[in-house]
């Protein structure tokens, strides 16, 4: 698939109350690499798969949620051009200096529509630790804990997800696989810039800026019960799974933090192709078209956000 522009999902920023806590459940049973732990308290976390220096940072705060969510560029032309696209299209862009992460170039950030602040970066350094590339194994490193390969995805809630759709699919170039209709507009949107089924998706909820789950990729059906194992071997608090989502078919468990953030532990999920036509869910059968099996919702899985 030729890409060009956005290529993937590269940071996700929390805030957690606890931060040795919160290391205990990311790095030992996630199973995330610890990258680093900088003078300014963040701490800094990769999956054994990828291959530049982290994909997920660690704050600590008195309020639990998301800082920012932000996609990596094939180039820093690219970023010029949608900073250009995103003020045209009427959002204030501010500049992140390079090095306000350690091995990360520029950034810019800007808050849409739901509230929520996105950032685009092109830059990042390689991780010392990251996959073989020549006459590789399947890990350098034996993974530990739930063996999570990559951040994955987020979904986010917050209102005004009809502009959130134009903004992401106009303006950042994404495309739409699936959404939930209301008979009065939009209730859910799964959006991709690569060709997995998600690389973010927006509830419609009247709090802005509100976190629902950051996901991790795990390598197959095995790997969600192996995932299911650590969390009753470590009383985790699990909100629902193992099972399986109609919507992107995926394999999942989503499970809680220490911090009360959720999280999410995903597998399969189809081929999305921009010239797909979009798979359209009506309200009566989210429950199915999220719990596939269960075929209904449960009310903390609806409410409960960061």
């Amino acid at each position: 698939m030729s890409q060009e522009g956005l290529l993937r999902p590269g940071i996700a920023q929390l805030r957690v109350l606890d931060m040795d806590e919160s290391i205990t459940h990311y790095v030992d049973r996630l199973g995330l690499e610890l990258v680093s732990k900088e003078a300014d308290g963040r701490v800094y976390l990769k999956g054994y798969d990828e291959f530049h220096r982290h994909s997920v940072v660690l704050r600590e705060a008195d309020r639990a949620g998301i800082d920012y969510f932000a996609f990596k560029a094939d180039s820093q032309d690219s970023v010029d051009n949608f900073r250009r696209r995103i003020e045209e299209w009427g959002l204030a862009v501010d500049d992140v200096p390079a090095g306000e992460q350690p091995g990360v170039g520029p950034r810019i950030g800007f808050t849409i529509p739901s509230g929520h602040r996105i950032e685009l970066f092109a830059d990042m350094e390689l991780s010392d630790n990251g996959p073989d590339t020549r006459n590789p194994y399947t890990w350098k490193t034996e993974p530990r804990g739930m063996r999570a390969q990559r951040m994955d995805h987020c979904l986010l809630y917050g209102p005004n997800i009809d502009q959130v759709e134009e903004f992401f699919t106009k303006v950042l170039d994404f495309h739409l696989p699936e959404r939930v209709d209301l008979p009065d507009g939009t209730l859910a949107i799964w959006m991709t810039v690569s060709n997995k089924a998600h690389d973010i998706a927006f509830v419609k909820h009247d709090e802005p800026g509100k976190l629902h789950h950051l996901a991790f990729f795990l390598e197959d059906w095995n790997a969600i019960g192996n995932a299911a194992d650590i969390m009753t071997r470590y009383d985790m608090s699990r909100d629902l799974g193992p099972t399986r989502h109609g919507i992107t078919r995926g394999q999942t468990i989503y499970f809680f933090d220490p911090s009360g953030n959720r999280n999410e532990v995903f597998s399969g999920g189809y081929t999305a192709y921009k010239d797909h036509p979009t798979r359209i869910w009506d309200h009566n059968n989210v429950g199915r078209g999220i719990f596939y099996y269960e075929r209904q919702l449960n009310e903390a899985f609806l409410s409960v956000v960061t």
